[in-house]
């Protein structure tokens, strides 16, 4: 018996990296599961190596509305319900408060926060018609501590806590629990070309003085998404997990 046996889950996201991660984790744990994202070629993969059976993809743009209805759609026609949300879709721009152009501040948002914010509304009533659900929103260790270069992203995180606390307080009369996730360093392409944005920072160093000495592994977020997403986590709703090696226990925060 897998932990999320007989439930159906939508994960944004999910054609590389820590979403990927998700639905394969999720499948194994006996979910159907539904993957949107705007790679195309990479997430049709994802979906026809996990089977037909088990996960679809579907064209997603967290930031049009179109979409969500869309990818919704798919989940109930090809799987009958939607238990589980993982909001996971994000984009990461580096550049200094006085040198971002407006617009570039502006899309991390739309895909960060306002994505995550129309996951949630778009959820609501599939979800209650199944008798409730699970949202769980991927922010970062940012979304406690912001970093140079990173205000836009670091606000985008920020605000996750914020829409993530009070949908909490507006849904769980309907039977959802809504809770954040906050990763710290994880091996994928989005960390790898952060880590390169910072190049006056010596990763050796810096990974040497956390108290779990390496970046982690993409299953190891994906297990506390699991765990979230689960029944095992029913009386946690409106909390905050941090999954970062240690990172935010040490000096300064």
């Amino acid at each position: 018996m897998g932990r999320l046996d007989g439930k159906v889950a939508l994960i944004t996201g999910g054609a590389r990296g820590m979403g990927k991660s998700h639905a394969r984790h999720f499948v194994a744990e006996g979910a159907r599961v539904v993957i949107g994202d705007v790679l195309d070629e990479r997430g049709a993969a994802v979906a026809d190596g996990l089977g037909p059976d088990s996960c679809r993809y579907v064209h997603h743009d967290v930031t049009s509305e179109d979409d969500w209805r869309a990818a919704i759609a798919v989940a109930l026609e090809a799987f009958g319900r939607l238990d589980i949300l993982v909001n996971n879709a994000g984009i990461l721009q580096h550049g200094s408060v006085a040198e971002m152009p407006l617009e570039d501040f502006k899309r991390v948002l739309d895909v960060n926060l306002v994505g995550c914010w129309l996951g949630v509304k778009h959820a609501i009533a599939p979800m209650t018609a199944a008798g409730g659900g699970s949202i769980v929103n991927i922010s970062s260790i940012e979304g406690f501590a912001g970093a140079a270069g990173l205000s836009a992203y670091s606000a985008s995180k920020f605000g996750i806590r914020g829409v993530t606390r009070a949908a909490a307080q507006e849904l769980g009369q309907f039977g959802i629990r809504v809770n954040s996730v906050h990763p710290g360093g994880v091996m994928t392409a989005m960390a790898v070309g952060a880590a390169q944005a910072f190049s006056d920072v010596d990763p050796a160093a810096f990974l040497k003085n956390l108290p779990i000495p390496r970046f982690a592994e993409p299953i190891e977020v994906s297990r506390l998404v699991a765990f979230l997403a689960s029944d095992e986590s029913s009386y946690s709703t409106g909390a905050e997990f941090v999954v970062d090696g240690g990172i935010l226990s040490g000096p300064g925060y």
